[in-house]
C-alpha cells in the first residue's frame, strides 16, 4: 500500500539544511541528484530521480529528518554504496534520498566482548581489515566486499560466498540501533549473545530493505582470524556432475568448506576476455567448482584438500588444481568475484537474477534455467553459491532485440525462474533483496507471511513514508 505523498518545497529545504547542514542537502542539481536515482539493478531503465538527497551524519539528524517526513508527507528512501540489485535504493515515489555515506565511523572493535560497533555507512572491506588488525574476522561479507556498506548488507540480509561455512549477514548481527518509520530511536540488542525476553526484532529488521525504519548503529559478532586457506578449481565436462558434485564434497571431505562456488562455461569464457586470463580446460570444461577450505596447518590443509581432490576426481572431474599460493587463488577468485562486471562488459542490459533452493534441488532448478534459455533463445549464463542453493541466472540480451523490448522479457525470464525455485521449496530471493523488481512475486509465494508483514509494517512505518513500493 502507498499513499498521497507531498512535494517537497523551498521550506522543507530550508529546514533540512538546519538539520545536516548546507553542504549536506540536494536540491535541484540534476547532475548530483541523478547519481542517487539508481542502483545496479537495471541502471537507467530503473532509475527514478529524487526531489532532494540528505547526507546526515547523526542518529539525531535522521530522527529529526523522519520527524518531518511525517509531519509533510514525504517518502525516504534510505540508501547505502548503491550497490543493490533489487532496485531497493531507488527512489520510485521521489521524495528524499537519505544517503548514510557520511555515516562511516567504526565507533569500536571490543575485543573482549569480540564486537565490533559501526555506523551504517562503513564500506564492508575497511571492517575486514580493521578487525583483522586485532587478530579477528567479520565472516558475514558478501562478494560486494569492497563496495558495499554494512548496513545495506543488514538491510537486504547479504549473502556471499562463505554462507555455508558462516552464515549469511543476519548470523553476525548482534543488535541494532535504528530510527523506527513512526519517529522514534530503539535499540534492538547490543553486545550479548543469548536473549529469550520475548520477540527478537533483531531478525525483523534485518533484510527490511529500508522499509521499517534507518540503522543507524550495528552490532556485529567477530570470532578469531581463521587460519590458512587452500581453493580448489574442478572443471567437469558435464554441468549436471559438477552440480552432483557439490553435496558430495561436503559430505565426503569431512570438513565443512568455506565456500564451494559455481560458474558455468558461457561465463568463464567472457570472465576470462574480461579479466585477461584463461582457466584450464576451457574448451572441454562446461562448468567449474571453487571450493575453499580453512586449516590451522598447512600439514591440516594438505590432509583436507587431498581427501576433496580425491572425491571429486571419483565423480566425474576432469582433474583438481589446488591454489596453495595467493597468485592462482587471485586468478581463480578474479572471475567468479568479477563475474557480472564481466558479463555487463559485452552486453551492457544484461540483468542478475537471485534464486535459493534447497541444495538438493538445484540440479533441477538449473535444468528449469536450461529450458527457460530455450523457450526465449537467449543465453543465460548462470555462476553461484552452489553450498547454499543459491543461484544467479544472468539472460543476456539477443543483439537485434531493442532494450525496451528486452527489459520487459528478461524481467518475464526471471519471474519465471524465481517462481520455479519457490515451487522447489526455496524462495525468490536468497541475498539481493525483493526492493520493486520482486515485490510482485512476494504475495504469491508468502501469502500469509506477506499480510504478516503488512501489519508490522503499518505498526512501525504507519504513514508508509519508509522506503515506499518497496516489498509491499
Amino acid at each position: 500500500m502507498t499513499r498521497e505523498y507531498q512535494q517537497i518545497d523551498e521550506g522543507l529545504i530550508k529546514e533540512l539544511r538546519k538539520i545536516s547542514g548546507e553542504k549536506a542537502v540536494i536540491y535541484e542539481d540534476k547532475e548530483q541528484l541523478s547519481a542517487y536515482a539508481k542502483d545496479e539493478a537495471g541502471g537507467e531503465y530503473y532509475a527514478h530521480m529524487p526531489d532532494a538527497v540528505v547526507k546526515p551524519a547523526s542518529a539525531e539528524e535522521i530522527l529529526s529528518i523522519v520527524k518531518l517526513a511525517n509531519k509533510y508527507g514525504i517518502p525516504i528512501t534510505p540508501r547505502g554504496a548503491g550497490s543493490g540489485l533489487s532496485g531497493a535504493a531507488v527512489p520510485i515515489y521521489g521524495g528524499i534520498v537519505l544517503s548514510l555515506e557520511r555515516m562511516n565511523n567504526i565507533i569500536e572493535i571490543d575485543k573482549t566482548n569480540m564486537v565490533a560497533v559501526v555506523e551504517p555507512g562503513v564500506v564492508t572491506n575497511d571492517l575486514c581489515k580493521r578487525v583483522a588488525e586485532e587478530g579477528l574476522y567479520y565472516a558475514g561479507y558478501p562478494m560486494s566486499v569492497e563496495t558495499s556498506f554494512i548496513g545495506g548488507n543488514v538491510a537486504t540480509n547479504a549473502g556471499g560466498s562463505k554462507v555455508i561455512k558462516y552464515g549469511n549477514t543476519g548470523h553476525h548481527v548482534l543488535g541494532i540501533e535504528t530510527v523506527l518509520g513512526y519517529g522514534d530511536i530503539v535499540e534492538f540488542g547490543g553486545k550479548r549473545r543469548k536473549d529469550s525476553s520475548g520477540y527478537n526484532f533483531i531478525n525483523i529488521m534485518v533484510g527490511s530493505e529500508g522499509t521499517l525504519g534507518i540503522f543507524t548503529k550495528i552490532y556485529l559478532n567477530l570470532i578469531p582470524l581463521p587460519g590458512k586457506t587452500v581453493d580448489l578449481l574442478i572443471p567437469f565436462r558435464s554441468l549436471d556432475e559438477a552440480i552432483a558434485n557439490v553435496a558430495i564434497t561436503i559430505k565426503e571431505s569431512s570438513v565443512l568448506p568455506t565456500a564451494v562456488e559455481f560458474i558455468d562455461k558461457i561465463s568463464v569464457e567472457l570472465g576470462s576476455r574480461y579479466n585477461n586470463t584463461t582457466l584450464p580446460y576451457q574448451e572441454e570444461a562446461t562448468a567449474y567448482l571453487i571450493v575453499q577450505f580453512e586449516g590451522r596447518t598447512k600439514k591440516e590443509l594438505e590432509e583436507i584438500y587431498e581427501k576433496a581432490g580425491k572425491v571429486s576426481l571419483e565423480n566425474g572431474a576432469i582433474d583438481v588444481f589446488i591454489a596453495d599460493n595467493r597468485t592462482f587463488s587471485e586468478k581463480i577468485w578474479r572471475i567468479r568475484r568479477n563475474w557480472l562486471e564481466g558479463l555487463k562488459a559485452f552486453d551492457p542490459y544484461v540483468p542478475t537474477g537471485d534464486v535459493v533452493v534447497p541444495t538438493a534441488k538445484i540440479p533441477d532448478i538449473m535444468e528449469f534455467i536450461q529450458k527457460t534459455s530455450k523457450k526465449y533463445s537467449v543465453t543465460i549464463p548462470v555462476a553461484g553459491h552452489a553450498a547454499d542453493g543459491n543461484l544467479h541466472p544472468a539472460p543476456m540480451k539477443p543483439q537485434k532485440m531493442p532494450p525496451k523490448e528486452w527489459m520487459k522479457v528478461s524481467e518475464e525470464i526471471l519471474k519465471e525462474i524465481a517462481l520455479a525455485a519457490a515451487r522447489l521449496g526455496g524462495a525468490v530471493s536468497g541475498e539481493h533483496g525483493i526492493g520493486f523488481i520482486k515485490k510482485g512475486l512476494l504475495p504469491v509465494t508468502k501469502k500469509k507471511e506477506f499480510e504478516l508483514m503488512k501489519i508490522i509494517k503499518e505498526d512501525f512505518d504507519p504513514n508508509y513514508i519508509m522506503n515506499p513500493g518497496k516489498l509491499f
